[in-house]
């Protein structure tokens, strides 16, 4: 007999916290106006502590046997919406190009249409490069939402721009991934 995980569980707890902190941080950036730094530390702290929940969560569901079909639905959508939203807000107020957030956005989406396209086939997990990317999304983030002085504000760009480049290649493996499951047995 297989037991049935209940919904409300601390792993989706968790998720719905980083759901629920995604307007609490859009709401701190806007009234930062990203000059206030004050408002910008406690943006970026807001941040920091939602993106640790998308590390305990899923740490929480599998080392628990908490996994659940909510779970792995809320899970990327409130990774996406808490990322998105930071990107929109760092082009909006002129700290990162707008192109940088159409080309992760456009992968985000694509590659959650993508999973969705396979879900019958297979599942592509996450994979190491997709870990790596998150890490530097969260990271390049968090350097620009961080009121850093001018001599360490410069390195922002840098580590935004590895976290396009591995955005860009682990989209392109997650998408021969996709292709494999849909190809027919032979």
């Amino acid at each position: 007999m297989v037991a049935r995980v209940p919904v409300l569980n601390a792993a989706n707890g968790l998720t719905l916290l980083r759901l629920l902190l995604v307007p609490v941080f859009a709401g701190s950036v806007v009234v930062s106006g990203m000059s206030h730094a004050g408002w910008r530390t406690a943006a970026c702290l807001i941040f920091v502590v939602a993106s640790v929940t998308d590390l305990v969560d899923g740490w929480i569901a599998r080392r628990f046997g908490l996994v659940t079909s909510v779970g792995k639905v809320a899970d990327p959508i409130a990774d996406k919406a808490l990322t998105g939203a930071a990107l929109l807000l760092l082009s909006w107020y002129d700290r990162l190009p707008w192109w940088v957030t159409a080309v992760i956005l456009a992968r985000e989406l694509g590659i959650t249409a993508l999973r969705f396209w396979v879900i019958r086939h297979g599942v592509i997990a996450a994979s190491r490069g997709g870990k790596v990317k998150t890490a530097l999304q969260i990271l390049a983030i968090t350097w620009y939402l961080w009121p850093m002085p001018a001599a360490l504000a410069v390195v922002g760009p840098w580590i935004m721009a590895a976290a396009v480049l591995v955005t860009v290649v682990t989209g392109f493996d997650y998408v021969a991934q996709a292709v494999r499951l849909r190809r027919p047995a032979r």
